[in-house]
């Protein structure tokens, strides 16, 4: 592969709105983060068998990374990411207007269950069909088990339609970035490192932005009530089956400090709900979740430490009527009792507001 600058190159910007890393990408295409990087710079020109990969990984036509496809402009409606193969030929879709684009989501289960889609794609035509409009429609990347709840104040308040969209703390980050979402869910920050959010949001986005608090929850250890072990050191000592979190999100972090040089678990949860279902079903004795999802699958629960969970949004955005509605249903005093009824939540710190840079 030579190095080469002329040939269309929409790696980054497809990779950055699936919410993965370089890392990531490389995992599923099978190739190395260095490549990644130096593709995505135009250090390298990809082999054919390097760009099919590519293109695999991410579901779109290699001409779409590497072609002309990459330079037309959009015109329209654009869709915020590639729907599965599958989804294109009659998939079904949401829409929501994000800064000057309207983008169209592939429709995924949310912490809401099966929400009203917008419309569907058949053969490449889009059929309308929704009650909301693209403006009415916020969108929220957050791994949050209780983001339903925020849904539901939102649009009982102002009747706007919230979509929630489970993704890690960095997944949500990235792609806010890329101006795929409104609002960002981040738990990075802890009561003892209580600036990690602010440093995890400015490493990642540039201008302003704000964090608004949510709540602080308890992040531990789940474990099966099959197993004879009452504290963490019994847990780490004990040779138990883990189900492990995906790098980027704050559960992550909790399980490396905890595991510390230990080999991370290989078969990997995409979310606090998927931890306790694995558990639950047998399938791993012991995992890293929030209290409020260890609970509900009805497994034990020993705490680790208390984390700081808020929503980034871009400060430019701020008097939009949608993140307008976001505020004022998190200040509101019938959201803040249904999260202090939660387990592991404390909701006294809810609807603080931080703006940065």
């Amino acid at each position: 592969m030579l190095a080469s600058e002329s040939l269309p190159n929409r790696l980054k910007q497809l990779r950055q709105e699936r919410g993965w890393s370089q890392a990531d990408l490389a995992q599923e295409a099978g190739i190395s983060r260095p490549a990644v990087s130096s593709i995505e710079n135009h250090r390298l020109i990809p082999s054919v068998a390097a760009a099919m990969s590519l293109a695999r990984a991410l579901r779109c036509p290699v001409e779409e990374l590497f072609g002309q496809a990459a330079d037309r402009a959009e015109s329209g409606p654009v869709w915020a990411w590639p729907a599965e193969p599958t989804e294109l030929e009659a998939g079904r879709y949401w829409h929501a207007k994000v800064g000057k684009r309207t983008l169209l989501y592939p429709v995924e289960m949310t912490p809401s269950g099966v929400l009203e889609h917008d419309g569907i794609c058949r053969g490449g035509a889009l059929e309308s069909r929704s009650r909301f409009s693209a403006e009415q429609t916020l969108v929220v990347a957050c791994c949050d088990p209780a983001a339903g709840l925020l849904a539901s104040e939102i649009e009982r308040l102002t009747g706007l339609r919230v979509i929630i969209l489970p993704r890690s703390s960095q997944q949500a980050i990235t792609l806010l970035g890329a101006g795929l979402v409104h609002v960002a869910g981040i738990h990075f920050a802890t009561t003892e490192s209580p600036d990690e959010n602010r440093k995890a949001v400015r490493e990642r986005i540039d201008g302003s932005f704000s964090l608004l608090r949510v709540a602080r929850w308890q992040e531990g250890l789940a474990l099966s009530r099959n197993v004879a072990v009452h504290s963490i050191s019994e847990a780490l000592a004990a040779k138990l089956r883990w189900v492990g979190r995906q790098a980027g999100s704050g559960a992550r972090n909790c399980q490396d400090e905890l595991l510390e040089n230990r080999p991370a678990p290989k078969n990997l949860a995409k979310d606090h709900r998927g931890v306790g279902e694995a558990i639950r079903s047998g399938w791993a004795e012991a995992g890293i979740c929030v209290r409020l999802a260890s609970e509900e699958a009805g497994l034990r629960f020993i705490s680790i430490r208390e984390e700081i969970y808020e929503l980034c949004f871009a400060t430019e955005f701020e008097d939009d009527p949608r993140i307008r509605a976001l505020k004022n249903a998190i200040r509101a005093k019938s959201y803040s009792k249904l999260l202090a009824d939660l387990p592991g939540y404390d909701s006294a710190e809810c609807g603080e507001l931080q703006r940065v840079g």
